[in-house]
């Protein structure tokens, strides 16, 4: 005889199976870094299963994979890195999973910008002179997001509508956040436009919106300053006035703190340069990171009234 109990438990198991079989049925998708994943994720929805190798607050210069990112990799359909040569361990670990996977660069077409070249040393990367930050520029986001839309409707042609109604939405709000940071930025007298950071991650916003970065490293993370550079940057603080200085999220903040005890210039808190807070931080996608950095140099640039 056959119970209800056991009638509703065999109606449970019908409603579970097609949650497991639709989930199966999700293209499998892996981003090498937090601030590439989020844009992917947005728009990716729901007919993508992402995972992120690099997680929020971890520095994509200097990552060492693991086997379990080797696993998710070999078994991805898609895979998309920043390029630029800003993942230089990831077409070894492309090789090592075996992956069969198509790859996209997202910052592909974006107008490069070269490593400024004068912090008075040689850096020791492997970035051959260009500047791999493209996402600190939002328009170039929108190149990011153009590539990113046309890999995953080239990899899961029936979700096309989806991936363009989501790339639709996702550059609305790209040009929303762009005209708000260069409307910040306007309201910041311009001879206070200019800050200290710890490395050179930040070109393509000066680039953009005019806010001058001096940085004691250059574009990677995995080079030193020497106390030369470190000299170079007190005086010209003292020199120049230069009204604050910011930490990073990826970097050791000693040499932020020394460089803004020996100068003078106040701390003005951190920025994120190269990878997102965690979900309950302040900066947990790239749009609330942009305006998190911004809202963080507005307040530290603006004389009080």
């Amino acid at each position: 005889m056959i119970s209800r109990r056991m009638v509703l438990a065999g109606c449970a198991a019908t409603a579970i199976a097609p949650t497991a079989s639709a989930q199966d049925a999700k293209l499998p998708v892996v981003a090498s870094v937090s601030i590439v994943g989020d844009v992917a994720a947005a728009l990716g929805g729901s007919r993508i299963a992402l995972a992120t190798l690099v997680r929020p607050g971890v520095d994509g210069h200097v990552y060492a994979p693991t086997p379990g990112d080797a696993k998710a990799v070999g078994s991805a359909k898609l895979v998309i890195t920043n390029g630029l040569k800003f993942e230089t361990w990831m077409g070894r670990l492309i090789e090592s999973s075996g992956s069969k996977a198509a790859v996209v660069e997202a910052a592909k077409g974006v107008s490069t910008l070269k490593e400024k070249g004068d912090h008075g040393h040689s850096h020791g990367h492997a970035h051959a002179g260009v500047d791999p930050h493209a996402w600190q520029s939002v328009a170039n986001v929108k190149i990011y997001a153009a590539n990113i839309a046309a890999a995953l409707i080239a990899a899961d042609p029936a979700g096309r509508a989806e991936y363009e109604a989501n790339a639709a939405r996702y550059i609305a709000e790209l040009d929303a956040l762009d005209a708000e940071i260069k409307a910040a930025v306007a309201r910041i007298p311009a001879d206070r436009r200019k800050v200290i950071t710890s490395h050179d991650a930040f070109g393509y916003f000066q680039a953009a919106y005019g806010v001058q970065f001096v940085a004691p490293r250059g574009v990677s993370t995995a080079s030193e300053a020497s106390a030369k550079d470190v000299a170079r940057i007190i005086q010209q603080i003292r020199r120049e006035k230069i009204p604050a200085v910011f930490l990073e999220n990826v970097t050791d903040p000693r040499q932020i703190r020394q460089i803004a005890a020996e100068s003078g210039a106040r701390v003005g808190g951190t920025l994120f340069s190269d990878a997102l807070s965690a979900p309950d931080g302040p900066a947990p996608t790239y749009i609330r990171m942009m305006r998190h950095n911004i809202r963080a140099i507005s307040e530290a640039l603006t004389p009080a009234s």
